[in-house]
């Protein structure tokens, strides 16, 4: 083979090459922002699902977009954030939630004795998603909650109406309990039983709890108590205390205080 072949077949072998990996890298940062785009759509989704807002007759962006209004939080005060405050990682449109849990400038460890749904550090701000009437006033929040269940961190929200008093929605969109068992914090029914359940007594103190059998109807506190999973009794627990933290004095307490002030 001559020179100039040789010289040549280096120079295409080259210039397949550098057009493979453009056409690689142009792909793989498509699939990036494919895989955004659905990891916001199925945020946007279980936000919905919480406020039982979601309609398959619309499209989720645009209900979020009208009904949704997110305000960032710090938990330990329960002040919201004013925009001046806010950053590319405090954005209530991208929160993540697990992203700032382990964020040493952006998270904080949990007193063991004050940590009822084991996670160890929470996020030192919260976003809160407050769900707009038509008269543009807040008619309910829909809040991020995180907890230990049998295997793994459950993430989810739940939703309370504008008073603070009843529960509107919750559902759970990570976690990695058994199917069938645990698994069941899927389970639609059992989601739906938690509508309208009263968390927050005339005193405001807290009384929803997630119990281990099923309610009896006849006791004068069922209308705040979940029925507990059957057969998973250590995710029932966890959920019972992811609640017990997140709605308690020690997580969105401070929040609700301020609410039920005026503030």
């Amino acid at each position: 083979m001559s020179h100039d072949s040789t010289k040549k077949t280096i120079q295409v072998a080259l210039g397949v090459c550098a057009v493979c990996s453009v056409l690689v890298a142009t792909a793989t940062v498509s699939l990036e922002a494919i895989q955004n785009q659905n990891k916001k759509l199925d945020k946007i989704e279980n936000i919905l699902a919480a406020g039982g807002l979601a309609d398959e007759n619309k499209n989720p962006v645009d209900i979020y977009e009208e009904k949704i209004k997110p305000i960032i939080i710090e938990l330990k005060s329960g002040r919201t954030l004013s925009e001046n405050e806010l950053d590319p990682v405090l954005n209530p449109d991208k929160f993540d939630v697990k992203k700032l849990k382990g964020d040493p400038k952006y998270s904080e460890s949990i007193p063991t004795d004050k940590d009822l749904a084991n996670v160890k550090t929470r996020p030192k701000f919260m976003a809160v998603y407050q769900v707009i009437d038509k008269d543009k006033n807040v008619s309910a929040y829909i809040l991020p909650i995180y907890g230990k269940g049998l295997w793994s961190t459950l993430f989810g929200f739940i939703s309370l109406d504008k008073d603070l008093k009843s529960v509107k929605g919750i559902t759970f969109y990570e976690h990695g309990e058994t199917p069938g068992l645990g698994g069941e914090v899927d389970n639609v029914k059992w989601k739906e039983s938690w509508n309208d359940k009263t968390a927050f007594d005339d005193n405001n103190q807290l009384i929803l709890s997630v119990i281990k059998s099923k309610v009896d109807k006849t006791d004068p506190l069922a209308n705040s108590k979940i029925d507990g999973l059957s057969g998973a009794t250590l995710t029932t627990r966890g959920v019972n205390n992811l609640i017990q933290y997140w709605l308690g004095e020690n997580g969105y307490g401070p929040f609700f205080n301020k609410i039920r002030k005026g503030a």
